[in-house]
C-alpha cells in the first residue's frame, strides 16, 4: 500500500463527490465534475464508501475515474 499514493495527493482530498435526489453520483477532481455515475453504479458506490475512512473514499474515487489525465487538461 506504500507504492499507491507516492506524492501523497489523495492526503489533500482531491475528489469529491454529491449524490442527486435521481441518485446519481458526480464526481470532481479539483472542483471540476470529470465523472457522472448512474444509479445502479451509484448503489454500489455508497455500499464501497460505508464505514471507510477519508483516504479510502479517496482511493475509491480515484479508481473509479480511471486514467482521466492526459496532459491536456487546464
Amino acid at each position: 500500500m506504500n507504492n499507491i499514493d507516492k506524492r501523497d495527493r489523495l492526503k489533500e482530498n482531491p475528489f469529491s463527490y454529491k449524490i442527486t435526489k435521481a441518485n446519481k453520483t458526480f464526481i470532481f477532481f479539483d472542483n471540476r465534475r470529470i465523472k457522472i455515475l448512474s444509479e445502479k453504479e451509484t448503489e454500489k458506490f455508497i455500499s464501497k464508501i460505508n464505514n471507510k475512512d477519508e483516504f479510502q473514499i479517496q482511493m475509491i474515487l480515484a479508481k473509479l475515474t480511471g486514467n482521466f489525465k492526459h496532459g491536456n487538461e487546464r
